[in-house]
């Protein structure tokens, strides 16, 4: 057996032993049911939490997604990164005639076939992206949007070999101490805290073997947290949303309101330039970005009435008002539920899916009424210093 992937250790007489696999590698997958097989463990966890376990085991999980729900639960975002992460990994296990993840799926399988206890040992993935997008300034989300929309355009392709490489730890460790360079604040919830999540469940797994299948890059923060102690409930707590960005929220909107009141009261003309400073800036470009996103015509002109009465609305957003039009005149139908897992690993499946082109212009026309309302709002302030 192959043995340059796993790791085995003892502690208070039980057994552990990692194996460290690439996501869409083949013989990663191969390694697993070998490992298993040929230990019999007791346990085996796997780098899955229930969410992504659920995805696996229910393949008919996108016939059954509400888009409406989504847009109303605002999580068009959400699921849209969610997309956008797989789309590379996607495209890799394509490349090489594999499922993503095959390695995960190998684990569940070969852990029915030994009998051994299944345990889903990874950290929820909305906990996650809630404790990473908590941890950010609104530069910090930019950037990280922009890197995670520009994975959908990547082109890259990989050989089996350099697939193989990225095992290493030397590897591993060098690209994390890069990705921590340019986005340092992201490596505690993404890749720290799981560590300490993965190790915790690792070591509460029952029976005196365990086989563990993570990722690479997982390993080494494993083995350095897997003898300490570790608050399962602290990790997956998600922080309390600060009050600074909701009173910024109202502030600003009370703050037009009020210049444009005032304005009209003391030079209706001002006042006028104001709110129709306002009121195009906003519609036009939340309507660019549905436009973009190739919506509806009825959905971009949504865009445009709804994003200036929008903006004055924290609670609000003209990019929800669009994808709900765009939902009800281009409904999406069951093809294209099952179609998303292959449409999101080109740039034209994302805009040519019914329920990724919501997404997009749910998103867009949001982003575009946010430059909107910073333009608007700059254009009001000066029109009305500009009267005195």
């Amino acid at each position: 057996m192959n043995e340059e992937h796993i790791t085995r250790l003892v502690i208070d007489e039980k057994e552990y032993i990692l194996i460290g696999t690439a996501h869409v590698s083949k013989t990663s997958a191969e390694l697993v049911k070998r490992t298993i097989e040929a230990e019999q463990p007791d346990s085996v966890c796997i780098e899955l939490d229930q969410q992504r376990y659920a995805s696996i085991e229910n393949g008919t999980k996108w016939k059954e997604m509400d888009i409406f729900q989504i847009i109303k639960e605002k999580k068009a975002t959400l699921l849209l990164m969610n997309l956008a992460l797989s789309s590379f990994q996607k495209r890799m296990a394509n490349q090489f005639g594999i499922k993503p993840g095959q390695e995960m799926i190998q684990g569940i399988e070969s852990a029915k076939e030994v009998g051994a206890k299944l345990v889903l040992a990874d950290r929820n993935i909305q906990t996650t992206f809630s404790r990473i997008w908590h941890q950010l300034d609104w530069k910090g989300k930019s950037f990280l949007l922009m890197e995670v929309i520009g994975g959908i355009f990547s082109k890259e392709t990989i050989t089996e070999e350099e697939l193989e490489k990225l095992k290493s730890e030397d590897m591993i460790n060098s690209v994390l101490q890069e990705f921590t360079e340019h986005f340092p604040k992201l490596k505690k919830p993404l890749i720290d805290e799981r560590d300490e999540y993965l190790a915790e469940k690792i070591k509460k797994a029952p029976g005196k073997k365990v086989v563990a299948v993570l990722g690479a890059a997982h390993v080494p923060g494993v083995l350095r947290e897997i003898e300490k102690e570790h608050d399962l409930k602290k990790l997956t707590e998600v922080p309390s949303k600060s009050k600074k960005p909701k009173i910024i929220a109202w502030a600003i909107p009370l703050l037009i309101i009020g210049l444009i009141a005032y304005s009209f009261i003391t030079n209706p003309s001002t006042g006028l330039q104001q709110m129709l400073s306002w009121l195009l800036w906003n519609g036009t470009l939340s309507a660019i970005g549905a436009a973009v996103a190739f919506a509806h015509p009825l959905a971009i002109l949504t865009a445009f009435v709804a994003a200036p009465i929008t903006s004055l609305n924290p609670f609000l957003a003209a990019g929800w008002f669009a994808g709900f039009v765009q939902a009800i005149v281009r409904k999406p139908n069951v093809e294209d539920f099952e179609k998303i897992s292959d449409d999101v690993t080109t740039v034209k499946g994302f805009w040519r899916n019914k329920v990724t082109r919501i997404l997009l212009i749910v998103i867009l026309a949001n982003v575009g009424s946010s430059l909107g309302t910073f333009i608007g709002g700059a254009d009001v302030v000066r029109l009305f210093f500009k009267q005195f």
